[in-house]
């Protein structure tokens, strides 16, 4: 007879009665798992890691769940600890479901050992232990009881050494001993035992049996090492995403006549290759074709270990009419799930977030240098800003033709008194004063040819007689002639291919000629007011009547400075965390989103206080940029405009999973900010378009406001100055509340 006659042969009911018969009501059962399925990728063609598995895992024994790399051991395991979340079925874990309130997992009640080693290299052993415990509710005597008991069964080095110190072997003991530490319900271990020494292997499972022996606890191991899962209590052999049997290592080997696990999964895997396409098509012809893109979620077939190791192919709907009913009835009850939950916010909070911000205290501790690094850098950006942004430039030279000189070499001596003779060495005496550099030359061509050759920014020509003219033509003025006002005027050549220089330098000219003016006028007893236009510009009301570009750009540049180094340094830490997989560990000892995110609020707003203060001393005490307002206002401001930095760090870290996309993420927000909120060009000189986009910018408000403290002094009682506070305060909230969301809905 076929194995497809002998499939066919067995009635529904019967599987029914069978697959009753193997299942524990939940409050036996540390671990349901049912119908799970999960894939990753695009719907249409995904990669399925479980496809329709079912687990049991009951309390009180050691479960050795065994597979080869890439079957989906580690992803089922971060779905029974609540970390991520399957695309259809069911996960039971010690009588609730994982994240629901009171459930206790992910949290103390489950002592998870992840495949990578998951540790803080700069801390001790002694001070993970402590971490950890105290996560877990445990308090200091607690932990050192337990620590002494750990160092010896795990034979570790002394408590004071650091982790990164240690050997690789060293480092997975001091992961185990971190899941060991609060005597957890459910100890969770992946891998635990690469690269440990034989007789320390022994050890553990000596000591996993002995815990397990009292029905309180019990353990979920994977292992590369199949034989010794034989001392556990029950094996499951896994493979592409399914069971191929569930059963003691014992009646394993029996049931399939072989000498050693090996040899069992070995057989099981060949059976499985064969009968695949006969229980495919035996399930087409029962239940008819379901389609996977319309039903991606629901698996058609399930296989479950019988009394004999044979796989039974049960459908899902009868499945579900045994497991349902057996959720239902054995709910934990409700005044437990509230004690849970009660316990849960009295006391492990605290403790949680003792934990959490000794910890970042402790490491920033750790790593002064960078600490040193991270508050110093600001001060370096301040002092070179201050240095090189907003100063006069000096040292611009300039091409002189002079026809009233015999040749270039000749001395151009300026007149005294009123000495109406020689007023182009005269009005060249005021240019010079002004720090700009005269270059003589024999002839007009060759003069501007060095403006050509980049020589000089500007040409200047005067003609033989330009003083007689220039006198002539103040003394006859309604008479002069054509003549007389063209070689009246200097005639001059810019290069204006720099803006900020040709600018500067044309009011260089115009400031010279108008002292040179009064300085004729006054010598020669005439009112020097003629020499002024007739406009009067009178004391400005805010600000000097020669702006300073280095007061204009200071409020953005201190603000882009504090927001855009707490950006880089709170996405920077929890980045490190997240890949060395040490924020996933904390997340499933029972670490809320939320308790992270303020740890770091508190730690880094720490060093955001040194950064803040260093950068505002060296503004306004070293380099005296204009402060008119009250310095709480700026002070706060800036506060506030760091945290909220911080914030958008952690949407940058919880958004990207390296470093390089982060950075990538920081520096494509970088140059948006910097040119669209009005630091290096006023708002009001921007397209239409993109004033409504500079409007929505995290840094535009807060810009105006601090500008408008430093210049005009206003309080935090005007529009202006308090819509910038309330601009900032609203980007925290969203960035807190995005951070938040991603960190709690991002789970695989």
């Amino acid at each position: 007879m076929s194995d497809q006659e002998s499939i066919d042969e067995v009635p529904l009911r019967r599987r029914l009665q069978t697959q009753q018969s193997t299942v524990f009501t939940r409050r036996q059962q540390a671990v349901c798992v049912r119908r799970a399925y999960k894939h990753y990728g695009n719907k249409r063609a995904p990669t399925v890691v479980l496809e329709g598995l079912n687990m049991t895992v009951p309390k009180g024994c050691i479960y050795g769940l065994l597979g080869a790399s890439g079957c989906g051991k580690t992803t089922l395991l971060s779905c029974i600890v609540g970390r991520r979340r399957l695309n259809s079925g069911e996960i039971w874990v010690l009588g609730g479901k994982p994240g629901s309130s009171g459930s206790g997992v992910p949290g103390p009640r489950i002592g998870y050992m992840p495949q990578e080693i998951a540790l803080y290299g700069e801390f001790t052993i002694q001070e993970t232990l402590v971490y950890y415990g105290w996560i877990a509710g445990m308090s200091s005597s607690q932990v050192e009881q337990k620590i002494d008991f750990l160092l010896k069964l795990l034979q570790m080095p002394p408590s004071s050494r650091f982790v990164k110190n240690l050997s690789g072997g060293q480092q997975r003991r001091v992961s185990f001993a971190a899941a060991l530490v609060h005597d957890p319900e459910l100890l969770i271990l992946d891998e635990p035992t690469v690269g440990v020494d034989p007789v320390l292997r022994q050890s553990i499972w000596d000591y996993l049996v002995s815990i397990t022996e009292d029905g309180r606890k019990t353990v979920i191991i994977t292992t590369h090492y199949i034989d010794e899962t034989r001392q556990a209590g029950i094996i499951g052999l896994m493979r592409g995403g399914r069971f191929l049997a569930e059963e003691s290592p014992d009646s394993l080997m029996t049931q399939h006549m072989c000498s050693s696990l090996e040899d069992v999964f070995l057989k099981l895997s060949k059976l499985q290759n064969m009968k695949k396409r006969r229980r495919s098509t035996f399930m087409k012809e029962v239940m008819g074709p379901i389609a996977p893109e319309d039903s991606p979620d629901v698996d058609t077939t399930s296989e479950i270990s019988g009394e004999f190791g044979d796989n039974i192919s049960v459908s899902i709907k009868d499945m579900r009419t045994v497991t349902d009913g057996d959720i239902l009835n054995d709910m934990p009850p409700e005044d437990e799930v509230e004690k849970s939950k009660l316990d849960c916010i009295k006391f492990l909070t605290l403790n949680r977030m003792k934990a959490l911000i000794w910890k970042n205290f402790l490491w920033m501790w750790r790593n002064v240098g960078v600490m040193m690094f991270i508050i110093g850098l600001p001060v370096v950006q301040i002092v070179v800003f201050c240095l090189s942004i907003g100063r006069d430039p000096k040292g611009l030279h300039l091409a002189v033709y002079n026809e009233e000189l015999n040749h270039s070499q000749e001395l151009c001596i300026p007149s005294t008194g009123c000495d109406l003779m020689g007023l182009s060495c005269r009005y060249l005496a005021h240019l010079q004063s002004r720090n700009v550099l005269l270059d003589y030359h024999d002839s007009l061509q060759d003069a501007r040819q060095a403006v050509q050759a980049g020589r000089a920014w500007g040409a200047l020509y005067f003609s033989s007689n330009y003083s007689d003219s220039l006198v002539r033509r103040l003394n006859d003025v309604r008479g002069a002639s054509e003549l007389t006002l063209d070689q009246s005027e200097m005639k001059v050549w810019m290069d204006m291919s720099n803006q900020q220089i040709g600018q500067l330098l044309n009011r260089d000219l115009i400031l010279a000629y108008m002292n040179f003016t009064k300085d004729v006028l006054g010598d020669c007893k005439y009112n020097t007011k003629v020499a002024e236009l007739p406009v009067r510009l009178n004391d400005p009301v805010y600000g000097y009547r020669i702006p300073n570009f280095t007061d204009f750009a200071a409020p953005g540049v201190i603000l882009t400075i504090i927001f855009f180094l707490a950006v880089a340094l709170t996405s920077g830490a929890m980045l490190i965390e997240r890949n060395e997989g040490m924020l996933e560990r904390s997340l499933v000892c029972g670490i809320t989103s939320s308790e992270i995110l303020f740890s770091h609020v508190v730690t880094q707003f720490v060093v955001m206080c040194g950064q803040t203060s260093m950068v505002l001393v060296f503004s306004f005490l070293v380099f005296n940029i204009t402060c008119e307002g009250h310095l709480v206002w700026v002070v706060l401001l800036t506060m506030l405009t760091g945290l909220c930095g911080m914030c958008f760090g952690f949407v940058v870290s919880c958004l990207c999973d390296n470093e390089r996309t982060a950075t990538y993420l920081a520096l494509g927000s970088f140059l948006p900010i910097v040119m669209l909120c009005g630091i290096i060009w006023p708002v009001e000189g921007m397209h239409g378009s993109l004033k409504i986009i500079s409007f929505l910018l995290p840094l535009t408000k807060s810009t105006e406001s601090l500008r408008t403290i430093l210049a005009r002094g206003w309080a935090i009682s005007q529009p202006t100055v308090y819509f910038g506070f309330v601009a900032t305060m609203l980007w925290m909230a969203v960035f807190l509340v995005t951070s938040i969301l991603v960190l709690k809905f991002k789970k695989g």
